[in-house]
């Protein structure tokens, strides 16, 4: 059963191209809002420790319960954004992490910080499988990686802008008014994807893929694929790195290099622009090694063999001057990006759109169950006094670990065969 397309399908091919990179954009920008919504609390809590005094260990836990309910979400909203579409299924992702942001600017003690980063988690969680069901829906094979690539730069773009932002509205409004406006900006973001979205009846002219999937997969189907347990697993020792930079990044430069709010705005962005340089190079360059012959296994493993190779970098961080220590944040946070970029183009590359938010869920639940249990961890470790040294020694070695997993145990990355699209390839 060959898919032909129409002479009207052709005319339009130009402007769905379009229409692909356009959403893609605007994936990339909730996705920056997201992780400036969550950088809020790391960048601003030297102020907020001047009306709510907090602990490490307090800090700590703030991490967990903003990751745990991430973790969770993150597994049930891929599961959600397969039933209930791309374009609704993100509205209520976004709605919901904006007035949980918004919150935090109400908080009078730690249990209401608490509470509040705990919503916050539970909204995002869908963050990431929405945009990878949305590269699924629109990009063709062989622009996925680079596809990603963009989308998880966002991630850097709001890490960038929250430093300097955040700074520049602690300075002039405090900090509750740094939650209100970020989520705001989450709100202003809804009306813009409700009114310009379109779902993928459009994107199964754009890509095959859409129309080649028959088959329903169930959750516990994919739940016992040895390739998804790999990729859980690999994702939950990489971002165990991940969230301890993202959450304790700032704070190691106020406790330990002595930085205070406006060093911190002018250099703390510095590793997550790096990062989003990373996340794009590492897509292209797995995108162009597959556009010249190289198979799509080996395209992908390459590049994140690579990534993970330089990660142990961090372990120097305690040993060199501080300019020399975010040269080499930078490095990490440049591969990890890289890598995570690739990672989440695993899902799209290998099962059916009909699967593709639940499996982007499976490996995020995975991801942040890490990041919950080693921050908790890296809270305690600093309580006994072990110091951040022991801590980059640790996480130096994650990627490392995650990248031999899938090496030996994933097996090759390519298209799952299901019995319906062998039967439609046959007719073909």
């Amino acid at each position: 059963m060959a898919i032909m397309l129409s002479d009207a399908t052709r005319t339009t091919r130009p402007k769905l191209i379009e229409m692909q990179w356009y959403f893609v954009a605007m994936v990339t920008a909730a996705i920056a809002i997201s992780y400036f919504d969550r950088q809020t609390l790391p960048v601003a809590i030297a102020a907020i420790q001047r009306t709510i005094p907090l602990s490490n260990q307090q800090f700590s836990w703030l991490q967990f319960a903003f990751l745990i309910p991430y973790a969770l979400l993150y597994a049930a909203g891929g599961r959600m954004l397969d039933v209930l579409g791309t374009r609704r299924g993100f509205i209520l992702i976004m709605l919901w992490w904006s007035v949980a942001c918004a919150l935090h600017g109400l908080a009078m003690n730690f249990g209401f910080l608490l509470g509040a980063r705990c919503l916050l988690g539970m909204g995002e969680g869908g963050a990431l499988p929405a945009a990878t069901r949305v590269v699924a829906e629109w990009i063709p094979l062989r622009e996925r990686s680079t596809a990603m690539g963009i989308i998880n730069a966002g991630t850097a773009v709001g890490s960038v802008l929250a430093p300097p932002l955040i700074g520049m509205v602690l300075l002039a409004s405090g900090w509750r008014m740094v939650f209100f406006a970020s989520g705001a900006a989450g709100l202003a973001w809804v009306v813009w994807w409700s009114v310009r979205y379109r779902g993928s009846n459009d994107a199964s002219i754009a890509t095959l893929d859409a129309r080649l999937i028959a088959q329903q997969l169930s959750f516990l189907d994919l739940v016992g694929m040895r390739g998804v347990q790999v990729l859980v697993f690999a994702k939950f020792m990489s971002d165990s790195a991940w969230y301890f930079y993202l959450f304790w990044l700032p704070k190691y430069l106020y406790d330990v290099r002595g930085f205070d709010v406006k060093h911190v705005s002018y250099y703390a962005w510095i590793p997550y622009a790096a990062s989003g340089i990373g996340s794009f190079l590492g897509g292209w360059l797995s995108s162009t090694l597959l556009s010249r012959g190289r198979s799509l296994n080996f395209s992908r493993k390459f590049v994140l063999g690579l990534s993970a190779l330089f990660m142990p970098v961090v372990m120097l961080v305690p040993h060199v001057p501080v300019g020399w220590a975010l040269m080499l944040f930078s490095i990490a946070f440049f591969c990890q990006q890289s890598w995570s970029g690739l990672i989440m183009t695993l899902p799209a590359d290998i099962f059916p759109l009909s699967a593709v938010g639940t499996v982007s869920g499976l490996v995020g639940f995975g991801g942040a169950i890490g990041g919950a249990i080693f921050g908790v961890v890296a809270g305690f470790l600093l309580g006994q006094g072990f110091g951040y040294g022991t801590l980059f020694v640790i996480v130096g070695t994650f990627h490392l670990i995650g990248f031999l997993a899938i090496l030996l145990l994933g097996g090759k990355v390519q298209p799952l065969k299901t019995p319906d699209l062998l039967r439609i390839e046959s007719q073909s």
